[in-house]
């Protein structure tokens, strides 16, 4: 299991430096599809989305090779520009469910 996660994780190293690359140079690959992990990301990390990453960092001396690990990955991460996020507000169902949201407002209020 934890072959599969460092495998899964190095491949996500991987697409954040071609997504770094990528910035500088348009028209890169990016290799999502090496692992299921990037590529059940692949929307996220290279649509137009907002992407938070949480590290965590462990305050025991025997963590600190892994938690440099951890926060060098990090730094990779940040130096990425995805791009502006956009709204996409014309999905049928999203402008269904606003409309029935705003029926039953006006519902409540009378």
């Amino acid at each position: 299991e934890a072959k599969s996660i460092n495998k899964s994780l190095s491949a996500l190293g991987d697409v954040v430096a071609s997504l770094a690359q990528r910035g500088s140079k348009k028209g890169g690959h990016v290799p999502f599809r090496n692992s299921k992990l990037t590529y059940l990301l692949e929307s996220s990390l290279g649509g137009d989305s907002k992407v938070l990453m949480v590290v965590n960092c462990s305050p025991v001396m025997w963590n600190s090779q892994e938690t440099l690990c951890s926060l060098n990955f990090a730094k990779r991460c940040r130096s990425i520009q995805l791009g502006k996020a956009t709204k996409h507000g014309s999905n049928p169902e999203v402008v269904k469910l606003r409309a029935e949201l705003a029926a039953l407002k006006d519902e409540l209020r009378s």
